[in-house]
């Protein structure tokens, strides 16, 4: 189209063409500006919304810091979708700076007139064309707008389209000014006169000034709540720097400095900036509604991606674009003509300029890309969480499908998908996965996206070349990937079906893992170490025949992706030739000289390769995103609890108006319950009660599952009074408190409780619930900590509620006294000192309604007594509504204003105490009177005593005030470059012979690789003499961190025509000539093309099954020492670390490792083929490439050093998240009814901003080299090609010089980027390798030492014997025995009592070695215990624990797990226990076909037990047998129930040493009598040795153990100690208030053994 007389539009040499340019560019954009500041009419708006839409601000730096405001400020209502908290007002900082905006307003105003005036000079001189003319006036328009836009709209901040306007007039005036240069040498024209060159570069000068200023504006500024003093300490300065330092990164700079010549400690990395802060993130983003979790997930980040987007399409221009540039220039320097020369060094400046464009347009997509995957890692994280917090709690319910979908063909592995159907709901240890796997695979695919985006634009440029090179020829090569399509499809599809196995598998482990580390010490209780390494190594094998699956397919994936390249290239020039036409030198590496065949052949080939390979991979990986988006999705969509239970749910729903019946009152209205379960989804609502009928049938009678519900409960608990719920065992105390705080599902009725922490009543209690569960929930705090649990702190309630507590004495003995640590679960504190901690934490908080579950039970009679005494009939618990559940019911009693008792999930009995005992039915209670006349008689003088010896300790406690010692230290990193050891302990683990292999297959490669390009040069000459043609054009580097396009092909292709030269003369090897044979050329090119791709694939395939090994091996290694390590181990490390390294760190090595080590291997072979390349071709290039290699070290060793310490602490702050996150899933019950539920949510962003902004951090130092890597490799090319155009070489060795410096500095970059990727992924193999060498228990078994088989031996007149025993807990503690020593015969039964924190529990340890003495011995049946294995030593001896445990499984699988007894022995001991009652036994057994010869007849067992009242009765839904489904930690089990069954499986194990240590402690009293029979009976021979609280438990026993602060106080018969004056156990039992009870027993048993 021709602008002016002669010129097209494209012919840039006519300088009327320039002047149209310089004219319509900056006219044009001046027009485009003021018509788009026009507000477009409603209709134009609407219709244009979809499209703007996307490319709107998701969240703004004000309004993110409004939102953390507003959430500061405790208001705890997030805003709408679309609407804005109101901006803050800006700080005088934010003002304009004056000065920038009359810089900017006063020379765009003397440019205008300088404009005027030359376009009016134009005019009337009236020579000119009207171009010339009308140039001056539109470029005096465009500055005319640069005035007025900075004064109308003045910015502190750059204003975008200023700067792009001063940008296009700098173009513009560049075009002009390199026109008059190029018309002068080469055309030999004059120069304009000196005012129009003068106005010209004063034009240039001025817009560089313009652009200079903008640069300099900050991209923010802070408002009133920055400290601009903070601003790159504590403040991220990325939201506040200049524009300069927003394009080249620079902002980074103080980061890398710190982290180069020093460690980076969290302190030195700044915190996020407030938009991607995971609060403000969440907040907006659980109120943008979507239907899917996809759609959510763009609505919140359409703009991040949508930019990411459009620069990676420009980068993909830019990045083809420079072939065209370096032919130009190759040309030109082949035909050295002035007008070429010219030319040659305007295309070099071009290609310089599109490398750095391009430079910048990856930065800038990647920066977008990474925003956007921290953001969706940070919001399904928190999403997850608040879910968690939100969704109902089904701990303890059955997967059903567990045992189901183990086949290992096709078939199986859809069975084993239904692992992953939510039908069973989400356990902990997939719950976990979510949060630790799940949502970082998303946000890694949201980060790598650009390929997904790029690969079919670079495919589509590609052909275009391809098809000017060797017209259809090329398409007929790219048929033949329509050959692969169903190959690749059935690959993708069992891709998909592969990575839901694989995720199900690892669930399936993570989950076993966490059920081990939770119950460990109950594990070596028992020594099943063995069992549960053959448990987690069944679950990790099943995972790794799944890895072994998904890597094979991928292999196979690989072959298809490498081969299709190399096809496509074979058919392309089969064709080719066929048709006649000669595949010379030119056309196979240069294309002729027409403009547009621009591209090499064989390099357009080999550049197509990586986005064929791309696109469908990134097919395959998105369908997998989707699977895992679907898992959490379908979590998210989880029954919830309802908005009076969820605190989250209430605040954000804003207030309601309440029933004042309500407000009033805690009670249930005729309401119906049952324990929460995932309701299968039905369609069809007609039938909705028969499919839920249908679903509860088949829960049961599958799998025989009990189920339990309450039933038509009515009750309204009296305001301000104490409530004693008391029943047997199972029959529904816990279940009703559940009902309360609305933890069941509610079939009928309502619940009346109204929880409003913002109302007050006229006692300053809250309208709220606090709750202490029976199995106490404690986090990983100080004791002091625990207790106040968010409330503030008060120091006279604080210390009334220690006194009422009774744990004065508990923390007196402690060092550390309230600020002791005490670790998971509580680890380090007894079980009633953990009961009376969480006690305390109810009862310090301000809530009106109080409910305790069992909190008597734990602790001994003395402590229960002054607990009543203190804090039941205390202030402390006056005027609140008080339920208590208790089997202690005579101690109680007396200050109970109600009593409700449970029978078979039923009220059976309520009313006021006065009521019931008018109408006779506590007539049963017998010793009221004896507790009312023992509290007067004897409360005086003990309290006096207790009051005295506090003041004396408090005295004590203040003198020692100081630091308090952490139980459990920060997790520690390394510093500095991973060690060789690391490199050795995973060669070793993925043995030596498999690197051997690599190596040669990688040398092969190479190999084949150059003569494949050597073969094609010689195809070219076989045609005949050629001329030396141009080398191939090299393609971009510079890539991102996810997307290294290496210089391989170059590298080789390079190489080959370095060579060519120096080749000697091939025609003694007497080939044919191409036009004879060119099917022979053809063959040898495809044997060795192919040859090429199947020996990387090969390359590829073994070192994924060395990666195999080593994932084996190191796992296999990590779980022995994790198992056999110490119980200190475990109580100073928290679970989450653990879990940390079995989940993240092992998934690294699985999977991300091996993939670094792919790429290091291929980037170093190739780095050295470069270097090879250039020292043969061109040796003096290897002076510049020492300068070179400088810069490169300088860059790159910053990088390395603070990358690595980046991610190292992102690897550390995982840990807490994960271990908090499991340690709240465990105690969601006491979260939500204390109300806690925002205060745990904002600890949880606290920690996932941590972990986020060392991640983020890292990345953007990724894109800081990048930026620089391209920069500084555009600069080194550009050098070299002016040097070039020197006449100082060749066209060919010129063009072999510019590509091989592109390939090195591209292999430079590339091998930086992937060493440092493997030495942080390596990171993982460092922190595991760290778990290898922990601390280890004494050997399992000791051949040399093994105990005789019939060991212990009742025979023995010393069964054990304890001599002058001390035992510490660690080196550095004080001891907690001292100078201990007894001896216990055979068949006796002794109790061990002393009040909590005694010494029972650890001296009960002691004998199974949880800690070797420091000082004396104890002796089982004459063997020393320490010199023989523990498998033979704890094997051999029965220990039940005070918190009984169950696994996973059926019911017999926790009796007997080794499959030592058969079902007849498990069911007697069932039956024994009290867990079925005699006609489900009788039943059970009449439908076992095996035979068992050592069963007793049923007719005896009838007899014993023939008066036995069963446990669990009435309720014929409630059946358990052998099969009955357990769900991890025994969950849907009551703890009474899980007690019975650890009895019954003391009884299955008969050993001749029973230890039971509070093992009855949450059984009532009458199953406690009826099993302390079944105890005398079945353990008649053995020595029982028995923790109890309850004195009635041992107050028939032989003889009694009185501990006293670690030492024996008492050791003789119940008998003689009873009549000791004053002594430890008389005390006890006269404030237990059965003395008489107790005195009368004593002396019957006296009496019955001839003792009195």
């Amino acid at each position: 189209m021709p602008v002016c007389p002669g010129g097209r539009v494209d012919d840039l040499e006519k300088a009327c063409v320039r002047v149209f340019w310089s004219t319509a560019l900056p006219g044009a954009f001046v027009f485009f500006l003021c018509v788009a500041s026009i507000p477009p009419p409603t209709w134009l708006s609407k219709l244009i919304s979809p499209v703007t839409r996307p490319f709107r601000s998701y969240l703004t730096l004000t309004e993110a810091e409004a939102l953390n405001a507003s959430a500061d400020n405790g208001d705890t209502a997030v805003f709408d979708e679309g609407a804005s908290p109101s901006k803050p007002a800006l700080s005088r900082d934010a003002l304009p700076v004056m000065w920038k905006t009359l810089v900017l307003a006063w020379i765009a105003l003397l440019e205008t007139l300088v404009w005027l005036s030359v376009g009016s000079l134009s005019l009337a001189q009236d020579e000119q064309a009207a171009i010339y003319t009308l140039s001056p006036f539109v470029t005096a328009s465009a500055w005319l707008y640069a005035t007025v836009r900075p004064v109308l709209y003045p910015k502190p901040t750059p204003s975008y389209d200023l700067f792009s306007l001063y940008s296009v007039l700098f173009g513009v005036e560049l075009l002009s000014l390199g026109g008059f240069i190029y018309d002068k040498s080469v055309h030999g024209l004059p120069l304009p006169p000196t005012a129009i060159v003068a106005v010209h570069v004063a034009n240039l000068a001025a817009s560089l000034l313009l652009i200079c200023t903008v640069f300099s504006m900050p991209v923010n500024t802070p408002g009133d709540r920055v400290d601009r003093a903070d601003i790159g300490k504590s403040v991220s300065p990325e939201d506040y720097t200049s524009l300069w330092g927003w394009v080249t990164f620079s902002w980074i700079w103080p980061l890398i400095k710190k982290g180069t010549h020093g460690t980076l400690n969290e302190p030195d990395v700044w915190s996020l900036s407030p938009t991607n802060q995971s609060r403000p993130l969440f907040i907006k983003f659980s109120r943008t509604l979507r239907p899917t979790l996809l759609r959510k997930i763009w609505a919140t980040n359409s703009l991040d991606l949508m930019l990411d987007f459009i620069l990676t399409s420009v980068s993909v221009v830019f990045n083809y674009s420079r072939p065209y540039f370096l032919k130009r220039i190759l040309d030109a320097i082949a035909d050295p003509m002035p007008d070429n020369r010219s030319q040659a060094y305007i295309f070099a400046v071009l290609a310089f300029i599109c490398t750095v464009a391009k430079a910048q347009a990856d930065v800038q997509h990647l920066w977008f890309s990474r925003r956007a995957s921290v953001r969706i890692r940070s919001e399904l994280m928190a999403a997850i969480y608040d879910k968690a917090l939100k969704r109902k709690d089904f701990s303890g319910i059955v997967d059903k499908d567990k045992d189901k979908g183990n086949g290992k063909t096709a078939d199986g592995a859809k069975e084993e998908s239904k692992d992953d159907d939510p039908k069973a709901g989400a356990g902990v240890g997939k719950i976990v996965n979510l949060m630790s796997s799940d949502a970082r695979i998303i946000s890694l695919v949201v980060s790598v996206m650009h390929r997904f985006y790029s690969s079919p634009f670079e495919v589509l440029i590609g052909t275009i070349f391809l098809y000017k090179l060797l017209g259809w020829s090329a398409f007929a090569g790219f048929l033949t990937l329509g050959l692969a399509a169903p190959l690749n499809s059935a690959l993708a599809k069992r891709s998909i079906r592969i990575n839901k196995g694989l995720m199900a598998a690892r669930d399936k482990r993570m989950g076993v893992l966490n059920e081990l580390i939770g119950a460990i010490k109950f594990i070596k209780f028992f020594a099943w170490e063995s069992r549960w390494i053959e448990r987690i190594q069944d679950s990790r094998n099943t995972e790794l025949s799944w890895l072994f699956k998904a890597r094979a397919n991928k292999a196979a994936f690989d072959g298809v992706w490498e081969l299709a390249p190399v096809l496509v290239s074979v058919v392309s020039f089969l064709i080719f030739v066929l048709l006649g036409n000669e595949l010379t030198v030119g056309t196979a590496f240069t294309a002729s000289l027409d403009p547009f065949n621009d591209g090499p052949a064989v390099a357009l080939f080999n550049m197509m390769q990586q986005p064929l390979y791309f696109l469908p991979t990134f097919i395959v990986h998105i369908l997998q995103t989707m699977v895992i988006m679907n898992r959490i999705g379908t979590f998210l969509e989880e029954d919830e609890v309802d908005e009076q239970v969820s605190s989250l749910k209430t605040a954000r729903s804003g207030p309601n108006a309440v029933d004042t019946d309500i407000v009033k009152s805690l009670g249930i209205d005729k309401g119906t319950f049952k324990w929460n379960e995932v309701e299968e989804k039905v369609t069809d609502k007609v039938d909705l009660v028969s499919s839920d009928e249908a679903e509860r049938a088949s829960l049961t009678a599958e799998s025989n599952d009990h189920r339990f519900e309450l039933k038509d409960v009515s009750i309204t608990f009296p305001d301000g009074k104490l409530t004693l719920v008391t029943g047997p065992t199972a029959s529904g105390k816990t279940a009703l408190l559940l009902a309360l705080l609305g933890e069941l599902t509610l079939l009928s009725g309502r619940v009346i409780m109204e929880k409003d922490l913002s109302r007050v009543d006229e006692h300053g209690y809250t309208h709220s619930i606090s709750y202490a569960a029976q199995t106490p929930w404690l986090r990983h705090q100080s004791i002091k900590d625990n207790i106040l649990f968010g409330s503030p702190y008060d120091e006279e309630r604080y210390q009334a509620v220690i006194e009422a507590c009774a744990l004065r004495t508990d923390l007196d003995i402690l060092e550390d006294g309230d600020e002791t640590e005490i670790g998971a679960r509580g680890i380090t504190l007894s079980g009633g000192q953990k009961s009376r901690v969480a006690l305390a934490r109810a009862v310090y908080s301000r809530a009106k309604y109080v409910l305790l579950d069992d909190p008597l039970s734990a602790v001994d009679s003395h402590t229960a007594r002054i607990l009543f005494q203190k804090l039941l009939r205390g202030p402390l618990l006056a005027n609140r509504t008080v339920v208590l559940v208790t089997h202690h019911v005579e101690l109680v009693l007396p200050s109970s204003h109600y009593l409700v008792r449970m029978l078979n999930g039923r009220i059976d009995t309520q009313g006021t105490v006065a009521e019931l005992r008018e109408r006779g039915i506590l007539d049963e209670i017998t010793h009221e009177a004896e507790v009312e006349a023992t509290e007067e008689k004897h409360a005086g003088p003990g309290e006096e005593q207790v009051t005295i010896q506090n003041d004396e300790e408090s005295a004590k406690r203040t003198v020692k005030a100081k630091a308090p010692r952490k139980l459990v230290q920060d997790e520690e990193r390394e510093t500095g470059h991973v060690k060789w050891s690391i490199y050795k302990q995973y060669l070793e683990a993925s043995s030596y012979w498999t690197w051997a292999l690599l190596i040669m297959l990688m040398l092969v490669a190479q190999g084949l690789s150059v003569s494949e390009k050597v073969w094609i040069k010689i195809w070219g000459e076989a045609y005949g003499p050629q001329e030396a043609a141009a080398p191939s054009i090299a393609y971009s580097y510079s890539a991102s961190r996810n997307e290294v396009v290496l210089g391989g092909p170059l590298a080789s292709h390079n190489l080959a025509h370095g060579l060519h030269g120096r080749l000697s003369d091939l025609s003694a090897w007497n080939l044919p000539r191409a036009q004879a044979h060119p099917l022979f050329y053809v063959g040898v090119y495809a044997a060795l093309s192919v040859g090429t791709a199947m020996v990387s694939l090969l390359a590829f395939v073994t070192q994924y099954i060395g990666a195999l090994r080593a994932s084996r091996l190191l796992f296999t290694r990590l779980v022995e020492s994790v198992i056999r390590s110490t119980m200190r181990w475990y109580d100073t490390t928290p679970q989450g670390r653990i879990l940390n390294r079995f989940s993240k760190d092992v998934e690294t090595i699985d999977t991300s490792l091996v993939n670094s080590l792919v790429d290091v291997n291929s980037s170093v072979s190739k780095l050295a083929t470069s270097v090879i390349t250039v020292t043969v071709i061109f040796p003096f290039f290897l002076v510049p490439a020492f300068f070179l290699g400088l810069a490169y070290r300088a860059i790159a060793i910053g990088y390395l050093n603070a990358g690595r310490d980046l991610r190292r602490m992102e690897a550390n702050s995982r840990s807490p998240i994960f271990s908090g996150f499991g340690e709240m899933l465990e105690g969601i019950v006491t979260v939500r009814a204390f109300s806690a539920e925002q205060r745990f949510l904002d600890g949880l962003h606290a920690k996932i901003d941590l972990t986020s902004q060392m991640w983020y951090n890292y990345w953007q130092l990724n894109n800081w080299i990048l930026l620089n890597f391209d920069v500084l490799g555009a600069t080194a090319v550009f050098i070299i090609t002016i040097i070039a155009l020197s006449d100082y070489v060749s066209a060919g060795l010129a063009g072999l010089v510019i590509t091989s410096a592109m390939a090195f500095t591209a292999s430079m970059y590339s091998a930086c980027l992937t060493w440092t990727d493997l030495e942080l992924d390596l990171n993982s193999v460092e922190r595991l390798v760290e778990y290898l060498d922990l601390p280890q228990e004494p050997p399992a078994i000791i051949e040399s030492a093994r105990p005789p088989a019939y060991w212990p031996s009742s025979d023995s007149q010393s069964l054990i014997v304890v001599e002058d025993l001390v035992v510490k807990y660690a080196p550095e503690l004080p001891p907690v025995l001292h100078g201990v020593s007894f001896s216990l015969k055979p068949g006796e039964r002794v109790g061990l009592l002393g009040r909590t924190g005694s010494g029972k529990s650890t001296l009960a340890m002691s004998i199974l070695r949880f800690t070797d003495p420091t000082s004396g011995r104890i002796t089982i049946d004459g063997i020393d215990i320490t010199k023989i294995g523990l498998q033979d030593l704890r094997s051999r001896l029965t220990f039940i624990p005070q918190d009984a445990t169950l696994f996973s499984g059926t019911l017999r699988e926790n009796l007997d797990p080794f499959d030592e007894h058969d079902d007849l022995e498990c069911l007697e001991v069932l039956f024994r226990a009290h867990m079925i009652t005699e006609s489900a036994y009788q039943s059970q057994t009449a439908s076992r076909h095996a035979s068992h010869a050592g069963t007793r007849p049923s007719s005896s067992l009838s007899a014993t037990h023939s008066a036995a009242a069963t446990v669990i009765d009435g309720d014929s839904k409630v059946s358990i047998s052998l099969d009955t489904k357990v769900s991890a930690g025994g969950l849907n089990f009551s703890q009474g129930q899980r007690q019975l069954i650890a009895m019954a499986r003391a009884l299955l194990r008969r050993s001749s040493i029973i230890v039971l240590d509070e093992a009855t402690s949450s059984i009532d009293f009458a199953t406690d009598a009826k099993i302390q029979t079944t105890i005398r009976e079945e353990f008649g021979e053995a020595l029982l040795l028995t923790v109890a609280h309850r004195l009635k438990t041992v107050i028939d026993y032989d003889r009694l153990i009185v501990l006293d602060q670690g030492s024996i106080a008492e050791f003789d018969s119940p008998w003689n100690l009873i009549q000791k004056e004053d002594g430890i156990f008389r005390n006890m039992c006269l404030k237990s208030g059965m003395f008489g009870e107790l005195q009368q027993a004593a002396k019957d048993k006296a009496v019955k053994d001839g003792l009195a």
